[in-house]
């Protein structure tokens, strides 16, 4: 499992300036600056690495290290937001298992009743009720489900997120529903299309290297934060999928560091992390130090 250690996200300007050129070796050294030929999202939460031919090799997400600044509240405390996709490698997920085990505390996701704990023999009936779709990608791709590799009944793992009832009723209190966020995703999705998104995913399905040509279609379209979370805002910009979940899970965050952990891991899906990383700085006067990124998808292989 390579893994990447650089400096804190770039700005913005720098990185769109950077993705024009090519990246250096596939396995950089630990001190390895940020690498200029990586494609990322302004706050660099995942990324493509190129090799120096500037071919893909690997889908990768970040580790973001945040210290309390000092002087402040949480000064000598530390938050890492932990970025995940759900479908990945299983070295990926067993290299996240190891770094998830040094944590005090890892605050982790799953839209479920207030302490849900997923055990083991839980899963099975769960894998049942995955849709078509998630067990056709996790199989087509030659990747693993993240909820069978991650150990949830870990002594430091803590539920942070809402329960149904609380989904519902934010929607209900911004006038918005479940099927009017389906509906402008649906509409965000056929806007894609048109543009012709989904011609290189058409042309890798028919590929004799079907996986591999797959998942390099499929990454750079993971890159796109507009587009992964394209319809799921209201027209104030407010939604619950990812703003309202921080919310909640941000409340059972400071409560954890009031309670004197010095460390704690947000274990989330990569497209929370932005909105995340704004509420780390503005309202709990933190800082990012440094990024560790893991490799989820080989882009060389089948």
């Amino acid at each position: 499992m390579a893994q990447d250690n650089v400096a804190p996200p770039v700005p913005a300007e720098q990185s769109a300036a950077a993705s024009e050129e090519s990246d250096g070796p596939l396995e950089a050294g630990p001190d390895s600056p940020a690498t200029d030929g990586d494609e990322a999202d302004a706050s660099q939460y995942v990324r493509i690495k190129r090799d120096a031919d500037g071919t893909p090799v690997a889908l990768q997400t970040a580790i973001v290290h945040f210290e309390g600044k000092p002087d402040t509240a949480y000064e000598g405390q530390s938050v890492d937001l932990v970025g995940v996709i759900h479908v990945g490698q299983a070295e990926y997920y067993q290299a996240l298992k190891e770094q998830l085990s040094s944590y005090d505390k890892v605050l982790y996701e799953l839209v479920a009743p207030d302490g849900t704990r997923i055990r083991p023999e839980d899963l099975q009936q769960r894998r049942s009720l995955l849709s078509s779709m998630q067990s056709g990608m996790k199989d087509m791709l030659h990747l693993e489900y993240q909820l069978e590799k991650i150990d949830y009944m870990a002594e430091n793992f803590r539920h942070a997120d809402m329960s149904p009832d609380e989904f519902v009723k934010d929607l209900e209190r911004r006038g918005d529903s479940v099927w009017k966020m389906v509906a402008r995703m649906m509409g965000a999705g056929m806007a894609t299309q048109a543009k012709g998104g989904d011609v290189d995913l058409i042309m890798a399905f028919f590929s004799k290297d079907r996986a591999k040509m797959l998942k390099q279609a499929m990454a750079s379209q993971l890159l796109d934060i507009e587009l992964v979370t394209a319809g799921v805002s209201d027209a104030n910009g407010e939604n619950t999928i990812i703003k309202g979940r921080n919310r909640k899970a941000f409340q059972i965050l400071k409560e954890e560091l009031d309670e004197g952990a010095n460390s704690v891991a947000v274990f989330y899906g990569a497209g929370h992390l932005v909105d995340m990383a704004e509420r780390l700085e503005a309202k709990f006067d933190m800082q990012p130090t440094d990024t560790t990124w893991f490799d989820a998808w080989d882009l060389t292989r089948n």
